[in-house]
């Protein structure tokens, strides 16, 4: 048997873009790092060549980091660092990404995941206690919040004096006379 070619079916005037890069949507920043790291980690796995990042390495990606934290709406090039920093930087991004603050609410979540991990990570229960009192104390948690509610009506002053006179009408009264202390005044 003759085996046939198998030619796809191309199209004519679609024009084909000058560069891969503009085949590619617009990625974010979080969005581009994720690719880039599973592209990384499928090529690792395909070619059996682990990542391994070196101190410099995880260095820059912590700087990295630190840089995308305190500005959030940067779009760094990730193509200027090499493999390991990106995987690095991939696997520090992914663990603290929901905890990025762009508000409070993110901020009370990095609290609140931070201490959980100082109790799990405590040698001594003094630690351990104090990182749960802390927990414990967060806003939504409430372990040891105490709550009194006081509730302010507004009357008119007649419907004041109205209830006040029938507060006094139930009272019962009861002189009580101590007739040794009568004595000694005399």
């Amino acid at each position: 048997m003759d085996a046939q070619p198998l030619v796809p079916d191309i199209e004519d005037n679609i024009p084909l873009p000058a560069h891969a890069r503009e085949a590619l949507p617009e990625l974010s920043a979080p969005e581009e790092i994720e690719m880039r790291a599973r592209t990384i980690k499928l090529i690792s796995d395909i070619t059996q060549t682990p990542i391994v990042p070196t101190d410099g390495d995880a260095e820059a990606a912590k700087e990295l980091a630190r840089e995308m934290v305190e500005n959030p709406n940067m779009k760094p090039d990730f193509s200027v660092y090499p493999n390991e920093v990106i995987a690095m930087y991939a696997g520090i991004a992914a663990r603290y990404n929901h905890m990025i603050v762009k508000e409070l609410s993110d901020l009370k979540l990095y609290v609140v995941n931070k201490l959980f991990e100082s109790v799990e990570a405590a040698d001594d229960v003094k630690t351990r206690v104090t990182a749960l009192k802390a927990l414990g104390e967060v806003e939504g948690i409430d372990a040891f919040k105490r709550r009194s509610e006081i509730t302010h009506i507004v009357k008119p002053i007649e419907e004041v004096e109205k209830e006040l006179l029938q507060v006094l009408d139930g009272i019962e009264y009861k002189v009580i006379s101590d007739e040794s202390t009568e004595k000694s005044c005399n």
